[in-house]
């Protein structure tokens, strides 16, 4: 799987920089998508393939809470930047003739790059919180990786505080992007009614409908995980930590998995970069 993740979102990077027809709002934004993906899931898998592979179970304060950060600052960056994607399909669709100057390189690169400030900024701000909590007593970590709840479950102090910043950073940094993704689509949704043509409203379903696949998958787990922070009582559930892992692996592992082929599956201008990609490596050869 993670061979897939690193194939999949690198070919998805390397169309949009290698072909100028590409070199769009949409793509570059998909561009940071998939090399948030490629980073995502390597502050993880990693760790987890040499656990599998060797005796070494273990791993250091200081690393955990690295990857802690890492993790968590991917994730809050996703959500941000997929309510970043979902305004610039509103314009697209809803505003084409003003598309190329609300959209205009001045726009979405600052946008992009506030997604990966945001990100980091609210993993610093949870992670400087957590590291500080006393750990006196199990140090086992039930779970696949650093992941910050299961961290907080090993605290022997009251971790109130911790469950009401992450209660504020998910209204923030997790609601905020749906709340302006709902709202993007339902207006996209009532541009698309208006077009009279079946084939002119299937024509431009299409353009976003990738866009709100990803958008389902992966904000369904997400808000099912983290939309209630759960008491420490409530994180000793053993069915709990066993859903906590399946739901992490699957927007950690599965959802950037999938990326690549949901945004190239329905994609003809991905399909011919892809193709042309590969021509031009055979014909190098």
């Amino acid at each position: 799987m993670y061979v897939v993740i690193l194939l999949g979102n690198g070919t998805l990077i390397l169309i949009s920089i290698w072909d100028s027809h590409l070199h769009t709002p949409m793509y570059f934004f998909l561009g940071n998508l998939s090399f948030l993906d490629i980073c995502y899931t390597t502050t993880s898998i990693p760790s987890i393939l040499v656990s599998f592979l060797s005796e070494r179970k273990t791993i250091s304060f200081s690393g955990c809470a690295i990857q802690m950060f890492l993790g968590l600052a991917m994730g809050t960056t996703e959500c941000v930047l997929l309510g970043m994607m979902a305004f610039d399909r509103y314009v697209a669709i809803c505003n084409p003739l003003r598309y190329p100057v609300i959209m205009s390189k001045d726009s979405y690169v600052p946008m992009a790059a506030g997604s990966w400030i945001i990100g980091v900024i609210n993993s610093a701000v949870q992670t400087a919180f957590v590291v500080q909590l006393p750990f006196c007593g199990n140090n086992v970590i039930n779970h696949l990786s650093c992941e910050i709840l299961a961290i907080m479950k090993l605290a022997c102090a009251d971790i109130s505080g911790n469950e009401f910043i992450m209660l504020v950073a998910t209204t923030l940094f997790i609601l905020t992007p749906l709340l302006l993704i709902i709202i993007s689509y339902t207006l996209i949704i009532v541009s698309i009614l208006k077009i009279h043509s079946s084939e002119g409203r299937s024509k431009v379903f299409s353009t976003c409908s990738a866009h709100l696949t990803v958008v389902i998958i992966f904000y369904g787990t997400i808000l099912f995980m983290y939309m209630k922070p759960k008491s420490k009582d409530t994180l000793n559930s053993e069915d709990l930590d066993a859903t906590d892992k399946l739901i992490s692996l699957f927007y950690g592992i599965v959802t950037p998995m999938m990326n690549p082929l949901i945004y190239s599956l329905r994609n003809k201008d991905v399909k011919e970069a892809v193709k042309h990609l590969l021509r031009r490596s055979m014909f190098n050869k």
